[in-house]
């Protein structure tokens, strides 16, 4: 009886002994990478400050892009749309499974009627 005949699925792309052995390998050379890395680093001093050419860093607030101004063209675009779908989102998880099973609901309509 051979012991490994249930490993062989003819297919070729589960091997669950080559991924095992992949998967080693992929730590193995992972662990070896990190091992050559910066051994000196000591988290929370200046060596975790971002380099900024000697400039200071500003205030997060001061380099904060909001949303509104990122996605402006975006929304502008679909004005429309969003004065419609704004009212409807509540944020009440409820109400969004109440729409949920409605939509639920009728699609199940539709299907049965239609076959």
């Amino acid at each position: 009886m051979d012991l490994f005949a249930p490993l062989l699925t003819g297919y070729g792309i589960w091997a669950p002994v080559i991924w095992l052995v992949a998967f080693v390998a992929a730590v193995v050379i992972v662990y070896l990478v990190w091992k050559t890395g910066e051994s000196s680093y000591k988290k929370g001093t200046e060596q975790g400050r971002p380099y900024l050419s000697g400039n200071a860093e500003p205030d997060k607030g001061a380099v904060h892009i909001r949303a509104s101004n990122l996605y402006w063209g975006f929304l502008q675009a679909l004005k429309g749309y969003y004065d419609v779908l704004v009212p409807v989102h509540t944020g009440v998880l409820t109400d969004y499974m109440i729409w949920f099973v409605a939509v639920t609901a009728l699609l199940l309509v539709i299907v049965g009627v239609l076959s």
